[in-house]
């Protein structure tokens, strides 16, 4: 039973604090990126089909653009560390600093005990969108990814193609591990293009029909040597479903830019966190 009690709306009232204030997190030097993007030339293309995925590599000081071709799709994107599976995207602390959905200048965060960088968000054809009316935005950090488990226990179905799914086969393709051995890497995604947000009277996670089209673009720069895996998910713009072999799905177009020689002379990637741990033992 739950009693309302009188001071309620005084509680409501309350103002909120952010849990972290972002005034003292070093910023990128986005006037180094645009130089470096100057002459920039395509060294690799790489296409995850619709309602699949594919891997791909970004040594540290390129850049990456994920590119809608054909039709209007979204994608759900993990990053690791080239070298280190062990280090990864990590989403909640990326929404934690940045908020629920990212663009330009924003950066995608590693786990723990690392928590630094991997990614800058250099460019966002999409940037114009900001929050719509239903709270609504672009490029969110707070889904996690349509899977099969998920899928069984709502369902009942045995569906192959949700984004989980994907990116272990595209890991494990990649690495050589086995399925089983790839599939616990497979973390918390960037949902790139997907428009998300919470509904405000039950407070339940929403997609809608992207506004992304052919040629809109998310282009990043990655701080550090990135394996990179991305998904065109099954439910194409995701206007009504996530999980589907019916829904107008299209692929997703993953390019590979090398900086011209010298524009990065006075970048150097960053270091992990510096917390020393033996403080806390």
């Amino acid at each position: 039973m739950c009693n309302t009690p009188a001071d309620a709306e005084a509680r409501r009232a309350i103002k909120p604090v952010i849990c972290y204030p972002t005034d003292t997190l070093p910023q990128p030097n986005m006037a180094i990126y645009e130089a470096a993007r100057i002459g920039a030339e395509v060294i690799e293309t790489v296409l995850a089909p619709a309602r699949d995925a594919a891997s791909f590599t970004v040594p540290a000081g390129h850049f990456f653009r994920i590119t809608s071709v054909e039709g209007p799709q979204v994608g759900d994107l993990n990053l690791w560390n080239a070298s280190d599976l062990s280090e990864r995207f990590f989403s909640g602390k990326t929404r934690a600093l940045h908020g629920t959905h990212v663009t330009t200048g924003d950066r995608l965060w590693s786990n723990l005990p690392h928590l630094r960088p991997m990614a800058t968000v250099t460019h966002d054809t999409l940037g114009w969108y900001g929050i719509d009316q239903f709270g609504g935005s672009v490029h969110d950090v707070i889904g996690t990814r349509c899977d099969p488990y998920t899928h069984n226990l709502l369902s009942g179905g045995q569906y192959h193609h949700c984004c989980h799914s994907n990116l272990a086969r595209a890991l494990s393709d990649h690495s050589g591990l086995s399925l089983a051995d790839a599939e616990p890497h497979v973390h918390d995604v960037l949902n790139v293009f997907m428009c998300t947000g919470f509904t405000r009277d039950t407070g339940q996670y929403f997609m809608k029909a992207s506004p992304v089209r052919p040629g809109d673009y998310i282009e990043f720069f990655a701080e550090i040597d990135l394996l990179g895996a991305l998904s065109a998910c099954p439910g194409g713009d995701c206007s009504s479903e996530h999980s589907s072999d019916t829904a107008a799905c299209y692929p997703l177009q993953i390019d590979i830019l090398r900086p011209a020689e010298g524009a990065l002379d006075t970048w150097q990637p960053p270091a992990a966190n510096g917390y020393d741990r033996s403080h806390g033992r």
